[in-house]
């Protein structure tokens, strides 16, 4: 009997309150389509639910300068945003604290500073709903503002730049953390509460305009890489195509001299110098001009990445065997495919150098809807399964395989790494969507 007041009590105050929250809805809403830009979301529709719900949740929190909320808000939020996402885990944790210190801060200005101008002008009885309105229409304004900016997937960054985004954004969430939960005693004195309100008032905006800032800088940051990438594919480009036209005016001046070749030959052979003839064809049949160019595959930007690495594995003199079978044009963004197959080339190569019989096996084909790419390489003992640099520069060199990872990750793919004794293997699989 005890329990059905409760039940009833509890059922009015859904009635009551329900149509409130639709605003909180839409606040999450923005907020949720923002975030997913920043993040590499993890599949399925309860987890995006989850985090909708959240965000939702989080722009409804009352959270006051001296309030405690603060606190518990704090770890759900960061456990539901790292649940709900996959990828660069520094990453993804910067891009939590940054939308925590966003949201957070204008609900703390909102229920401290906006609260405290209606109780002054007698206005403590519309504060509520307004205050409910105001939310979904800053949410709204915010990702109207920065939405034709926003990315069409998750920013890549090196694992360097996201860790110096980590280290800014642990800046302004210490602040807000220490304005808002070290002055729990503002109501004990005046003087204290008017201290405690002047800081708030300094340091919410700061925390705001900071976290504001830091998403600029993720996407400035990622559109610098993204231009690296894509002039490293441009310089492969262009030393293959200049390959292309050396070849071409090989075999045009080859043409050219084919009579005084053949000439030469028929002499020799009729003068009986038979061994000399055949030197002299050998030496005509190594030729750049008539082996011509080298054609691994039909797709462009790939063939201009393996024979690049090609070049470069016959310099290192390692023995290589590429296989390699793809269409003209792959659903892969040719950014992605340069950086997946030049890193993985690369620390092969690396790799394979140091190794007393140094060999490399290239494996890469698109069937049945799959993209699949397996590296096998020499290596000299048992290497690391993550592959980090054997280089002195470990700042600049050493990060290939986070980068595939993340690029395999965000094309629902996968990539896996093998290693034993005096060999490594490499394992990419991209589902082919187009």
């Amino acid at each position: 009997m005890t329990l059905f007041p409760l039940i009833v009590q509890f059922a009015e105050h859904c009635l009551v309150s329900w149509p409130w929250m639709i605003p909180l809805f839409f606040s999450g809403f923005f907020l949720y389509k923002t975030a997913a830009a920043f993040l590499l979301l993890k599949p399925g529709r309860g987890w995006r639910a989850l985090l909708l719900i959240v965000l939702s949740g989080v722009t409804g929190m009352v959270i006051w300068v001296g309030d405690n909320n603060l606190l518990f808000t704090f770890p759900v939020f960061f456990v539901v945003f790292l649940a709900c996402s996959k990828g660069n885990r520094t990453g993804r944790l910067a891009v939590t604290v940054i939308f925590f210190c966003l949201i957070l801060s204008v609900c703390a200005l909102l229920d401290t500073y906006y609260a405290h101008f209606m109780h002054a002008i007698g206005r403590d009885s519309y504060f509520f709903y307004s205050n409910k309105l105001i939310r979904p229409v800053l949410c709204g304004l915010f990702y109207r503002t920065v939405r034709d900016r926003l990315p069409g997937r998750m920013p890549h960054l090196s694992p360097q730049l996201w860790k110096l985004v980590l280290f800014l954004a642990v800046m302004p969430l210490s602040s807000l953390l220490a304005v808002v939960l070290l002055t729990q005693n503002k109501f004990d004195s005046p003087a204290l509460y008017a201290a405690s309100m002047n800081l708030g008032l300094a340091v919410l905006p700061f925390v705001f305009i900071t976290a504001l800032t830091l998403l600029y800088a993720i996407l400035v940051l990622a559109d610098h890489e993204h231009l690296e990438e894509s002039e490293k594919l441009s310089e492969l480009r262009a030393a293959y195509y200049q390959s292309l036209q050396r070849e071409e005016t090989q075999m045009r001046t080859l043409r050219h001299d084919l009579r005084n070749h053949l000439t030469a030959i028929r002499g020799l052979v009729a003068e009986g110098e038979s061994r000399r003839a055949v030197d002299y064809i050998d030496q005509l049949a190594g030729s750049a001009a008539v082996q011509g160019g080298r054609r691994l595959c039909a797709n462009d930007t790939a063939n201009a990445v393996l024979t690049a690495k090609a070049d470069a594995m016959r310099r290192e003199g390692i023995q290589a065997e590429i296989a390699v079978s793809l269409p003209e044009t792959l659903p892969v963004d040719d950014v992605d495919l340069c950086a997946l197959l030049g890193n993985a080339l690369d620390n092969a190569i690396e790799a394979a150098v140091q190794a007393p019989e140094p060999w490399i096996s290239v494996r890469c084909r698109a069937e049945k809807g799959l993209f699949m790419l397996r590296v096998e390489n020499a290596a000299l003992g048992v290497p690391q399964p993550e592959l980090s640099t054997s280089k002195e520069d470990k700042t600049a060199h050493g990060f290939g395989l986070p980068g595939m990872r993340e690029i395999a990750e965000r094309c629902s793919g996968s990539l896996e790494t093998r290693a034993e004794p005096g060999k490594f293997e490499l394992i990419a699989c991209l589902p082919l969507n187009g």
